[in-house]
């Protein structure tokens, strides 16, 4: 089943999940490696792009995936879930979206600060608007760096969350995506 039921995600809404959650965790570990090479090191420039590249095609696939969850029906919550499970979980959702494109818009805003297009694996471009506002690098640079290790953190908490689902609920959360 490529659609979702009212009982269980389907397969397009669970690509796209492990998907964006094993991309945003090679990102973040690319980033945190990368931003310690020097000007010498032979993945100075290769690091940043490619994390750049598949920042864009993440980007490309976020859009996607919330357009499909728009058009898609969205199982119904476990019946055990209580009120304000069901509450953290809309909450949790929203956040993470939230911070997946605004990490996204501003490392889209670091890397063409300089007016410079950015090149997807030389596939295509995504051209530069230039720079907006004054050290547009700098500040969205920092607004990037937060953003990541808030996104992780709340990435490992919506994990733990359907682990205690799973192991000590008992109930079909986390099999639901799986």
């Amino acid at each position: 089943m490529w659609k979702n039921t009212e009982l269980n995600y389907g397969r397009i809404a669970k690509i796209l999940h492990w998907f964006t959650a094993l991309t945003v965790f090679s990102l973040f570990a690319l980033g945190f490696w990368m931003v310690d090479l020097t000007y010498y090191s032979q993945w100075y420039k290769t690091a940043p792009h490619w994390h750049k590249s598949i920042g864009i095609l993440l980007f490309l696939a976020t859009l996607f995936r919330l357009v499909w969850r728009y058009y898609n029906l969205d199982p119904k919550a476990v019946a055990n879930h209580s009120k304000w499970e069901k509450t953290a979980s809309k909450i949790t959702h929203v956040t993470i979206y939230v911070l997946l494109l605004t990490l996204m818009i501003s490392g889209y805003l670091i890397s063409t600060a300089d007016e410079r297009a950015i090149e997807v694996f030389s596939w295509f471009e995504v051209p530069a608007l230039g720079e907006l506002f004054d050290s547009q690098a700098d500040i969205s640079g920092v607004i990037h760096l937060y953003l990541a290790y808030t996104l992780i953190a709340i990435s490992l908490l919506h994990a733990v969350a359907a682990i205690k689902h799973h192991f000590i609920d008992k109930d079909d959360t986390l099999k639901r995506m799986i």
